[in-house]
């Protein structure tokens, strides 16, 4: 991949990122709270896994 396509990628990224809190803001809030609750290690988990 030559820079241009990756500069493409990453912006494609950003853009697919924001889709969500644009068309569902509530809920994107309410998962976003969730996270906030959850223990430093089961979260360590979940970026582990992902």
């Amino acid at each position: 991949m030559t820079g241009p396509d990756w500069l493409a990628a990453i912006g494609l990224l950003l853009v697919i990122e924001g889709i969500l809190p644009f068309a569902a803001p509530a809920w994107w809030r309410d998962g976003f709270r969730r996270m906030l609750e959850l223990r430093d290690g089961q979260l360590r988990f979940i970026g582990a896994a992902s």
